[in-house]
This record gives structure tokens, C-alpha cells and sequence, in this order.
């Protein structure tokens, strides 16, 4: 899969699946611009790119200001026409009962899991539909496909991100901009390391692979609907998970 010549945005960059992303996105080719709160962890990102010969700029993002977005938008137009490709990676949780969680952690899930997701995509759809084509990478959860104990709002908000994509891929057909889901399974994330040890455990015994996910291996669904070898797929969800959700 190669995208030479080609711009990638990610929000997210600095670490887990959003690094794991950028280096993949960078490997194939593309010129990529790395948002992320954490922006030291994305001056990282991009310099392990640079490293490797690729091109990579970290940019301050925070997905929960509008203004923040607008700003991540305008530095990378100022630079390039247009992305060629749009990833949402960014995201965040606790695992916690829902009747524990007081409502300033509901909002903060939403901001950052859902309208984050959808700000940042928003941003570079003009230039994309003025230039005749796309694709549009969101990361939600497998939370968001069954459920999951502990995680009630986050899996709400990333069914809303697959709901959000479908849309927006019926919406975007006509401009040649397509639009895809990657569901991630239990992976090997700073987040996932921070559980406990007893219930990362049981998660991995659960799924049929018996292990968890490598950030990379979710890296490369998000590189092939990035590329061209994923043009005629569009509105799709595709669970990465080894196994532990085949419904």
C-alpha cells in the first residue's frame, strides 16, 4: 500500500494506535501532520518518522476547543492544499459503573471521543470535496459495537462515531471521499497498560488469538482504508479484535 505523495492528518499522534498510525501512514509515503494534546509525545512521533526518512510535523491539537481544531486545520493548509487523508485517533477513557460516573465525566467522554471526532474530521472536508476525493479513517471500539462492562458512556460515544461515519460515507460518496470505521479490540495501549494486571489478564485469555492487539496491527487496517486499495469500500466498520467479537 503505498501513498506517496499524499497528506495525512491524525489527531492523536503521540502515542498507542495514533503513533503506531503515523509511522505506518509515513512508511507507506505520505507527508504526515501529527495533532496531539501531548505535543512532546508527537515531537517524538515525528522525529522517529524523520528518522526513518519520512516527513512528519507535530502540531499542538486539543479535539475538545473548536478553536484549537480550527487552528490544527489552518497550520496544515497554510502548508499543504489539502489532506489526502483524515484519521481520528484520539480518545480516552476510565474504566468505572456508570453509576459512579458523576456527569463531568460524561461530558468529558463525549468532547473527546465523539465531538472531538467529529471536529476534527469537519475541519478538512472542504478542501477534500473541492478536490475530488479522500478518505476519512475514524478509530472507535468494539465498545461501541456490544458494550462493554465499565466503559457505558465511552461505548455510547464510539457508537456514535460509527453511526457518525456511516452517515457522513452516504453524505460524501458523490465527492469520492470515503468514509470507514476501525474498531480496535483490547490493545496494547498506555491506557490498556494502566488497568489492572488481573483484568488485562482476562481480557487476553478471553479473545481467541489469546493475546491483545499490537498497536501496529490496528495501524495497518487504519493504513489500508487510508489507501487506494480500499476506494470501492466506503461506510464500513471493521473490528480488529482477534476474534473476541465476531458478530
Amino acid at each position: 500500500m503505498k501513498l506517496n505523495d499524499k497528506v495525512a492528518v491524525v489527531s492523536g499522534g503521540a502515542s498507542g494506535i495514533g503513533r503506531a498510525t503515523c509511522l505506518a501512514l509515513a512508511q507507506a509515503g505520505a507527508r504526515v501532520f501529527i495533532g496531539d494534546l501531548n505535543l512532546e509525545g508527537g515531537r517524538e512521533t515525528a522525529a522517529r518518522i524523520a528518522a526513518a526518512g519520512g516527513q512528519a510535523e507535530a502540531l499542538p491539537l486539543d479535539v475538545t476547543k473548536p478553536e484549537a481544531v480550527a487552528a490544527f486545520a489552518a497550520a496544515v493548509h497554510a502548508k499543504v492544499q489539502r489532506a489526502d487523508a483524515v484519521i481520528s485517533t484520539a480518545g480516552w477513557d476510565r474504566i468505572e459503573p456508570f453509576v459512579k460516573n458523576p456527569p463531568e465525566f460524561w461530558e468529558q467522554i463525549v468532547q473527546i471521543n465523539y465531538l472531538g471526532c467529529v471536529r476534527f474530521v469537519r475541519a478538512f472536508l472542504d478542501p477534500m470535496m473541492e478536490g475530488g476525493g479522500g478518505r476519512v479513517v475514524t478509530v472507535a471500539s468494539d465498545a461501541g459495537r456490544v458494550g462493554s462492562m465499565g466503559e457505558t458512556v465511552y461505548a455510547g460515544a464510539k457508537g456514535g462515531v460509527i453511526a457518525f461515519t456511516k452517515s457522513l460515507a452516504r453524505e460524501m460518496a458523490r465527492h469520492e471521499i470515503t468514509c470507514n470505521v476501525v474498531c480496535p479490540g483490547p490493545t496494547d495501549t498506555p491506557l490498556f497498560a494502566a488497568q489492572p494486571e488481573r483484568m488485562r489478564e482476562a481480557l487476553a485469555r478471553a479473545i481467541p488469538l489469546k493475546r491483545v492487539a499490537k498497536p501496529e496491527e490496528i495501524a495497518d487496517a487504519i493504513l489500508f482504508f487510508a489507501s487506494d486499495r480500499s476506494r470501492y469500500i466506503t461506510g464500513q466498520t471493521l473490528s480488529v479484535s482477534g476474534g473476541l467479537t465476531m458478530s
